[in-house]
C-alpha cells in the first residue's frame, strides 16, 4: 500500500528568492570550457613544454574569450542566458 507524504514550503523559499543569477565564477567556468573546447589548453601546454608557438587563431580567439569574461561579469545582473553563442565569440577557421 503507498503512502502519501506531505511536504510544506518553509519560510525563505519563496519564487523569486529561489530564482539563481548566474555569478561571475559561472561566466568564468564558461569561458574556460569554451577555451578548452578549442584545444587553447593544449596548445598552451606544448608551448610551455616545447617552445613552439601558440597559432595565432587560437591566441587570438583566447583574447576574445578573455574579453568576454571580462565584459559579463561587469553587468549587473549577469544576464540569465550569458551562455548562449550570441555573446562569445567563434573560433576562425585556419587556412
Amino acid at each position: 500500500m503507498m503512502q502519501h507524504m506531505r511536504f510544506r514550503i518553509v519560510a525563505g523559499t519563496s519564487t523569486a528568492e529561489a530564482r539563481r543569477w548566474p555569478c561571475r565564477e559561472d561566466v568564468r567556468l564558461e569561458g574556460q570550457r569554451r577555451l578548452n573546447a578549442s584545444g587553447y589548453t593544449r596548445h598552451r601546454a606544448r608551448a610551455l613544454a616545447t617552445g613552439a608557438d601558440i597559432p595565432e587563431t587560437i591566441r587570438h580567439f583566447a583574447l576574445q574569450i578573455n574579453f568576454v569574461v571580462e565584459k559579463l561579469t561587469t553587468l549587473k545582473p549577469i544576464p540569465q542566458d550569458f551562455q548562449s553563442d550570441v555573446y562569445w565569440p567563434a573560433l576562425e577557421a585556419e587556412h
